[in-house]
């Protein structure tokens, strides 16, 4: 069991909602633009709820596929070395690409997975995350779509955890010690 708690709630389930929401209409709007093939890649684990949400939301054509990259292991703060566990299984080539994240820390993971992508020839490489959390970035990283920012307090539920804990959580709360 975990040492940990959540303290309160930082972004409730029907705000959650709003945000996914507004970031399917900005996405729709962009890629109905540009035209072409669109990829959606989520980041496991953290991103899967937000992103089942999300593509259900964009209006867009689309395929999804998954891509798994830590830096945390099981701490509330991360290592730096950033470890890809599980690749795109089809090529990017020639395709635009959706990177979605469910939140932008130190930057150092979606750093790496953006240089990873953009190697392989997209058409486009565009990014979106749930949350962002600039006064810990380490390394600056383009957030094309970004929901929200946060202070920098750690967070769970929504698919993001702690030790692999309260990704069921329906609303995003802060963490702290019991």
């Amino acid at each position: 069991m975990s040492d940990k708690t959540v303290e309160n709630v930082l972004i409730p389930e029907q705000e959650i909602q709003a945000i996914v929401a507004k970031l399917g209409r900005d996405i729709t709007a962009h890629y109905q633009k540009v035209g072409g093939e669109l990829l959606v890649v989520g980041l496991l684990k953290g991103s899967f709820i937000f992103m089942a949400d999300l593509v259900r939301v964009i209006e867009y054509p689309l395929t999804v596929d998954f891509l798994a990259a830590s830096s945390y292991s099981n701490s509330t703060v991360s290592s730096g070395d950033v470890k890809v566990k599980l690749d795109i299984g089809e090529s990017v080539s020639g395709k635009n690409i959706l990177l979605v994240e469910d939140i932008v820390d130190t930057g150092l993971t979606f750093k790496k997975v953006i240089r990873m992508v953009q190697k392989r020839n997209p058409r486009s490489l565009m990014t979106c995350t749930l949350l962002s959390k600039p006064s810990r970035r380490e390394v600056e990283v383009p957030l094309d779509f970004c929901g929200r920012e946060i202070p920098d307090e750690f967070v769970c539920g929504y698919g993001l955890d702690y030790a692999q804990q309260y990704r069921n959580l329906r609303y995003i709360g802060v963490l702290g010690e019991i």
